[in-house]
């Protein structure tokens, strides 16, 4: 039975609270995503039901109901005429869930912001400064040699000029002039002014008179928090003079201004002051974890997962850059955030090896083997949040272990890595080790004891199960498509690709649906790009959605090829199907496809682009 795409929507509309508690609406490839303004008059057990929702959760701000490929956008039409409400883009909705977030919630989230893009160049710099520093202690004669010098200097690089990769991150993350912010950056660095690293109180800077105010010509090496705070002046002077100042003479005036005001406000007000209350925030957090006997590092590690949870955890960043840049030259945060990573892990496996539900299994097992190497997100959303008893058994292991570290003066070289990867940075090995045993084990063993696997319904007999038909074989095309830090998207169909915004569709063209490319197909067979989950299968069977390592993809064979309602489409796989790649799909007829009256082009495209990182387009 066809599904009543009005009546999903009016149902949807009156368990939202009505289209005046609707801020923003918006839909991907297979869910509908919505920005609430009041979440109480959200009846959530209702919307799971409604006839047509497949599934709902709550991300970043959003309210995404899960409805299907080919359906969604249905739905999404009604439901813009039943609420009043208007259309949006993905981005649209992101921006407004981002405004709605609490005032603390906001600050706490910038540096997170500021810091993720640049953690590659972090890492890189902190492991080499480990493996240069182990070296020089194992090879005495080569603490001496030029290759010592040549790749201590290649290692300290990031970390003498922090500022500036600081500077155009933050640029970024307000909206400002990048290379404007790189020069607020170099500026704060700058060789005519002292090395902060140098400073004593016997060795104290120059100080330049300019009247009324004295500039201590010192740099801001190590620092953070005054950097991101002069970049957000900057940003704020920048685009108010863009309005302002007549465009003629924008170009030069604007950046004139902006530089010479930021330079003063940082060197006379922002410097000055945030320097000291972060060295005060440092001071404070080194007592935490060293003078309070362990307490400070166990109440830490309890508290490390929910601020994942929350998505806060990047906030601890600034703290370790700080740690890393002063007189004690060693992060004694990441211990801390390792043991609380490493036991979310041991409660996950226990979860994987305890369960016989097989869907479970396979999901826990991976996640539990992704939180050993520092990312928990999959071990905590997946599994152990899902059933809380593994997650709090997790939190009970972080905090012992986080204080096992602190007692044992535990400290790294870098941060941005944890678990396994973090072996390359810590100061020893062997009393590390014993740390991430510690955190697992006591979480493996906890949620053994309280956790117990719910047994689902005994299921009704079933008919005697259909003679197999053997799937077609194909050789999987060894050509990528798209790349990205979760995987590769292999060619799924043969034939010439070309870019997304060369597809003949303005939604697929505008990326409004995700990036991707098309096919101009070759051949009528369409095969898995890689092993993964179908998520989705669109009932005219002309689409399928695939999903595996946060990748979300949509396979769309033909341009409005929904109006054939199935005519010339073999569908070969259903909705929770595990494929692999090279798998067949879809079986299509190109001659009924053009005799329609339509395009035969292959849409590939992550639905959820916008959130995986370095996305790459392109037959490679």
């Amino acid at each position: 039975m066809a599904l009543d795409y009005r009546k999903c929507a009016e149902e949807i509309a009156a368990n939202i609270g009505g289209g005046s508690n609707v801020i923003s609406a918006a839909h991907c490839a297979t869910r509908l995503r919505l920005v609430i303004a009041d979440n109480s008059k959200v009846n959530k057990a209702v919307l799971e039901n409604i006839d047509g929702v497949k599934g709902m959760f709550e991300s970043n701000g959003q309210l995404q109901l899960i409805i299907g490929t080919g359906t969604v956008n249905k739905v999404y039409d009604e439901f813009l005429s039943v609420t009043g409400a208007s259309a949006a883009s993905k981005a649209d909705v992101k921006a407004a869930a981002a405004s709605r977030m609490p005032l603390w919630k906001k600050i706490l989230k910038t540096p997170g912001d500021v810091f993720v893009p640049i953690l590659p160049a972090i890492v890189a710099s902190g492991l080499m400064m480990g493996l240069v520093e182990a070296l020089a202690k194992a090879i005495p004669s080569f603490a001496e040699s030029g290759w010592f010098g040549f790749l201590d200097m290649v290692a300290n690089t990031a970390f003498a000029l922090l500022p500036i990769l600081v500077a155009v991150s933050a640029a970024r993350v307000f909206g400002g002039n990048l290379f404007l912010g790189g020069v607020i950056g170099m500026m704060m660095v700058h060789p005519a002014l002292m090395n902060a690293w140098t400073v004593t109180p016997t060795n104290q800077p120059a100080v330049w008179n300019l009247g009324l105010f004295m500039i201590a010509q010192v740099g801001y090496q190590g620092h953070v928090i005054p950097v991101i705070l002069a970049v957000l002046l900057m940003s704020t002077v920048e685009k108010w003079l863009h309005k302002k100042v007549p465009e003629m003479i924008d170009l030069f005036v604007t950046p004139l201004v902006t530089v010479l005001v930021t330079a003063f406000a940082t060197f006379v007000v922002i410097g000055p002051i945030f320097s000291v209350l972060e060295n005060w925030v440092l001071t404070g957090a080194e007592w935490l974890v060293t003078s309070t006997g362990g307490i400070g590092a166990l109440i830490m590690g309890a508290l490390y997962p929910w601020t994942v949870v929350m998505g806060l955890h990047h906030m601890y960043n600034v703290i370790e850059a700080g740690m890393l840049s002063g007189a004690l030259g060693l992060n004694i945060w990441m211990p801390i955030a390792s043991a609380a990573n490493f036991a979310q892990f041991g409660a996950c496996l226990a979860v994987a090896i305890k369960c016989r539900n097989g869907k479970l299994k396979s999901v826990a097992l991976p996640s539990s083997l992704s939180a050993s190497l520092g990312i928990t997100e999959p071990a905590i959303f997946g599994v152990n949040f899902r059933f809380m008893k593994p997650f709090i058994a997790g939190v009970i292991g972080g905090a012992i272990g986080a204080l096992f570290g602190s007692l044992t003066h535990l400290g790294a070289t870098t941060y941005g890595v944890t678990g396994i990867p973090g072996l390359l940075a810590i100061n020893n090995i062997p009393v590390y080790c014993i740390e991430l045993l510690i955190s697992a084990g006591v979480a493996f063993v906890v949620t053994t004891v309280i956790w117990k696997e719910e047994q689902p319904a005994p299921a009704p007999a079933a008919a005697a199960p259909a003679p197999e038909v053997a799937a077609p074989t194909f050789t999987a095309p060894k050509t990528s498509v798209i790349r990205c830090a979760n995987g590769v998207v292999l060619q799924p169909v043969k034939g010439k690709v070309i870019p997304y915004t060369e597809i003949p569709d303005d939604t697929f063209a505008s990326g409004v649906l995700g990036e991707g490319v098309g096919v101009e197909p070759a051949d009528e067979l369409v095969v898995a790009p890689f092993d993964g989950e179908i998520s989705s299968v669109a009932d005219s069977k002309h689409a399928v959605g695939v999903s595996a390592n946060d990748m979300e993809l949509l396979i769309h064979v033909g341009v409005d090829t929904v109006n054939m309602n199935g005519d010339g489409f073999t569908c070969l796989v259903k909705e929770g199907d595990k494929v692999k790649a090279g798998q067949p799909l879809i079986r299509f007829s190109r001659s009924k496809i053009r005799a329609a009256g339509y395009s035969d082009t292959v849409a590939v495209l992550l639905t959820n682009s916008d959130d995986l990182e370095g996305v790459e387009l392109g037959a490679k």
